[in-house]
């Protein structure tokens, strides 16, 4: 399979690919730590990044130096920063209106995605330093794009769990649109920038996927988006490393690999929309205002491992038994 996507594959870029995941991971791990951490990695390094760096590295004639990448970086930095106000000031984790920003920084990176795709249908050959075959396919695959935009739900029902990392839970984003959100993300990055895809789009997805599914539950969209912005910033710091350096891979460029990512990633999409509909039908339940999930065990494993610890009563009566938000409409 890796041969239908890609060019051959070194020993050394495979050993390269999970050093990029774990090294994702860990810093992940470092920005989960505790506010000043984060603040340190979204703020002070970016800061020096932009000042220092990019402008050289990420200028005209890179391939990282278009608008794509610079409205990328900042966004994801935009991303994290607001993510860093909700999980440690607690008067936002409670505020309706503050909520609705993961969703719309999430929605937000999504058209900016489909946007390139949608132009890069019409782009043949070397863009940028970026070798393109536009076609079919990221038409295909733009709509998928806009289908998972649209099935992002639940976010009013996003909390903050307990315990020092606070991290920002969101429990009606559950397995089968993050992995409809994979598939149609890594066919973006295969179809627009398809040299990169081995570690911007297998190795970046991997790096937020382990840890949603098996470190943090309920914390995909932190671990998305802290991912994203350490992976930005390193790429357009070096970009020779996903293009020319020793480690680089490049795609087989193969009309029949991109027509069959897009076409995994549409079906994908097609489904979760065709879930989500019958979900809102069946259970009677608002895509605007309600959680859609909540019948479902995994968005109950999700909420009871993370939910705000009840507050202990001032009176006599036991606070067992007590939930940190009502359950109606579990079935």
């Amino acid at each position: 399979m890796t041969m239908f996507l890609f060019a051959a594959i070194p020993w050394s870029s495979t050993l390269m690919w999970v050093a990029v995941v774990a090294g994702l991971m860990i810093a992940n791990e470092v920005a989960r730590a505790n506010k000043w951490a984060a603040l340190a990695l979204f703020i002070a390094v970016p800061l020096a990044l932009t000042i220092f760096v990019w402008p050289t590295t990420a200028g005209a004639g890179s391939s990282t130096g278009t608008w794509f990448h610079w409205v990328k970086v900042y966004s994801a930095l935009a991303g994290c920063l607001g993510f860093v106000a909700i999980r440690f000031i607690p008067r936002l984790a409670k505020n309706r209106w503050a909520l609705m920003f993961p969703a719309l920084i999430l929605a937000v990176n999504i058209f900016e995605a489909v946007i390139r795709d949608f132009q890069v249908s019409g782009l043949n050959g070397e863009v940028d330093g970026v070798f393109m075959v536009g076609g079919v396919w990221n038409i295909m695959n733009g709509i998928a794009g806009l289908l998972n935009l649209l099935t992002i739900c639940g976010w009013a029902g996003i909390i903050v769990s307990h315990g020092p990392k606070k991290d920002m839970i969101w429990p009606d984003m559950l397995w089968f649109w993050i992995i409809a959100y994979d598939l149609w993300n890594f066919a973006y990055v295969y179809n627009a920038v398809g040299d990169h895809s081995f570690y911007a789009g297998a190795a970046l997805l991997v790096s937020c996927t382990i840890p949603a599914f098996f470190i943090k539950r309920g914390a995909w969209l932190q671990h998305r988006a802290q991912t994203l912005a350490f992976w930005m910033m390193f790429t357009m710091a070096v970009p020779t490393f996903v293009t020319s350096s020793s480690f680089a891979v490049e795609s087989s460029h193969n009309p029949v690999a991109l027509f069959t990512v897009s076409a995994v990633s549409l079906v994908a999409n097609v489904a979760v929309v065709v879930y989500q509909l019958y979900t809102i039908v069946k259970r009677r339940r608002n895509p605007l205002t309600d959680e859609l999930y909540v019948h479902l065990h995994a968005y109950q494993a999700v909420l009871a491992e993370n939910a705000p610890l009840p507050v202990p009563p001032t009176g006599g009566a036991s606070a067992a038994g007590s939930t940190p938000r009502p359950t109606a409409g579990v079935r």
